[in-house]
């Protein structure tokens, strides 16, 4: 039992029963009600203006942690939008698959904005936000590219492994063809390799409809 709370203590979770992941310096934030003054995490705080935060490599907990708060915010109101901020290197994509398809099972539309980066799963992430409502900020950077893994045991085994890691793949180059309006074509031939875009080459391949300006240039 001891390994196995070191590992999920690894991925940020403190209490190896809760699926509450624990932020480096999260802040806590105080406000007054009715009962007196409550305190809690700022990412508390911005679940409640219906904002999800994904800032970590992509797995099993952290799937499950966005999957969560996606159906929360879906239950307290299914005609309002949640706004899904990412800033990920990606990770597994069994678990960034998850977050996909809660993502288009629920109701209300969800509003993505990169920050920072969106490579590999969070890339994909990022482009299955509602059509219109794709941002990204002027020097997030996104990256493009082939499943990768590793495979051991027997002969026969590994040729199972390669196929479903291959079928996994197209999967993958079909959400993204989509998404981004690309032909199957192109996406397989730019995933071969790795394929950095800045904000304004996101834009133009698809991946995100608008680059965000800074607040005061906007007003101005």
């Amino acid at each position: 039992m001891q390994e196995e709370v070191e590992l999920l203590k690894k991925h940020g979770f403190v209490n190896p029963y809760s699926l509450t992941p624990i932020y480096p310096q999260a802040v806590t934030i105080y406000q007054q009600t009715s009962r007196g003054e409550r305190a809690y995490d700022i990412y508390s705080r911005l679940l409640e203006d219906r904002i999800v935060f994904l800032g970590m490599p992509i797995d099993d907990y952290v799937a499950n942690y966005i999957i969560a708060q996606l159906l929360y915010l879906e239950a307290e109101d299914p005609d309002k939008d949640i706004h899904l901020y990412i800033n990920s290197p990606g990770g597994s994509v069994t678990a960034g698959l998850a977050i996909y398809d809660t993502m288009q099972y629920i109701k209300p539309e969800i509003t993505t904005i990169c920050l920072g980066q969106a490579a590999s799963m969070a890339a994909v992430l990022m482009s299955a936000g509602t059509k219109g409502k794709r941002f990204a900020l002027p020097y997030s950077r996104f990256l493009l590219h082939q499943l990768m893994g590793g495979v051991r045991g027997p002969a026969t085994d590994i040729a199972i492994q390669a196929q479903e890691i291959v079928r996994i793949g197209e999967i993958i180059d079909q959400i993204l063809a989509k998404h981004t309006g690309q032909p199957i074509e192109v996406i397989r031939k730019d995933t071969d390799r790795d394929l950095f875009l800045s904000a304004e080459e996101a834009k133009e391949y698809g991946l995100i409809d608008e680059v965000l300006q800074r607040q005061k240039e906007k007003k101005e």
